[in-house]
């Protein structure tokens, strides 16, 4: 990690063999130019893991090479991590080798920081954590304006809060997201922002009422419920779906309702194969859906999930996985014509892109 220059050259390389492999695996289809997202080319992930490396009296962080024998190499620094990530990797390892209660059985730390200034730090142990240990964790969580978690074989320790409040600016308005611990969250905010305007830029004119699957904590349901009557967003997790509540109230957005059910789920509830105690209070037939947004794990959308979306005159398609994206997209131009694609650098050198696609309905 620290032998790379991370230098514009070298961002500008990895992009372009990116897009060009990109192009190349959609050339079946028939689609404008692609708008291109970059990232920052250094200090643009958010989060990030290290194994600790114990060296006598001295403990430093640690990564392993990718080559077969996984040797591990000590790390002073992490380029592509946030500017607050590496101020605070530095600071927190002079507190931790000044401290044995902290550093006894270290053997991981995770970094979850924002562009709002907030960082939540998970020390993880090979022993339980006792009051002493809170009492450490408390001075230095002061001391260095952050908040930490411990973290132990069947034992969690919330020193303070096990959440950071993100704001995002999309189309000049800030967006506050609760981020908890174990949840997923964009790691390059920058391009997040990014993903989030180009989002409500392409849907302004959609109107009517919106689906939304796969919302997670809200992430694109706040911005995007500005340009609909109203959303019903659906999300399988339990946590996801929490910190989607707190952050319709955080916001103050009040047109939007979120039901706990899977994709699959859901599409046998449009078609009134099943009904679902989950929906209770929420009657389907009062919305008047006219589009419909998707941002799919990487597995992509099952066939009859794939076969729902083509009902609506307007899709939005958030594509961590091209592969299936293309497979999703073979179904879907059946029917749409894609209007827009976006190409979102949000995992700089490496392989992965996300993809943002809009269809329109072609007429009968």
């Amino acid at each position: 990690m620290n032998s790379r220059q991370y230098t514009q050259v070298e961002y500008q390389a990895q992009l372009a063999e990116k897009i060009a492999i990109f192009k190349h695996d959609f050339a079946e289809f028939s689609f404008p130019e692609p708008v291109i997202f970059e990232s920052a080319e250094k200090h643009f992930r958010m989060r990030a893991e290290f194994r600790i490396w114990h060296k006598g009296p001295v403990s430093t962080y640690c990564m392993f090479t990718d080559d077969e024998f996984k040797r591990a190499y000590d790390i002073s620094e992490f380029p592509i991590g946030s500017a607050l990530m590496n101020r605070l990797m530095t600071e927190l390892m002079t507190e931790i080798n000044a401290n044995e209660i902290l550093r006894t059985k270290l053997f991981q730390i995770d970094f979850l920081t924002t562009l709002s200034g907030q960082a939540l730090i998970s020390l993880i142990y090979h022993r339980k954590l006792d009051d002493e240990w809170i009492s450490a964790a408390r001075d230095i969580q002061t001391k260095l304006n952050i908040f930490i978690i411990g973290r132990s074989k069947g034992q969690k320790i919330v020193v303070e809060q096990d959440f950071v409040i993100e704001q995002l600016n999309v189309c000049g308005k800030q967006f506050r997201y609760q981020q908890i611990e174990s949840g997923f969250t964009q790691p390059n905010a920058g391009v997040c922002e990014k993903m989030l305007t180009w989002a409500v830029e392409k849907s302004r004119n959609w109107g009517g009422d919106l689906i939304e699957l796969y919302c997670g904590n809200g992430n694109f349901t706040l911005p995007l419920s500005q340009n609909f009557n109203r959303v019903l967003a659906t999300e399988l997790a339990k946590p996801s779906v929490k910190s989607a509540l707190y952050n319709m109230e955080l916001n103050q957005v009040n047109n939007v309702s979120i039901a706990r059910l899977s994709s699959e789920d859901f599409s046998q509830a449009m078609d009134k194969v099943r009904s679902f105690n989950r929906l209770e209070g929420i009657d389907l037939d009062s919305y008047t859906f006219s589009s419909i947004f998707v941002d799919p794990p990487r597995s992509g959308m099952d066939p009859h999930t794939t076969s729902i979306t083509q009902r609506y005159d307007n899709i939005m398609y958030i594509s961590c996985n091209p592969a299936t994206l293309r497979e999703n997209l073979k179904t879907i131009v059946q029917t749409h014509d894609i209007t827009n694609v976006a190409l979102f650098d949000q995992f700089p050198y490496t392989h992965h892109l996300e993809v943002g696609v809009t269809l329109r309905k072609r007429a009968k």
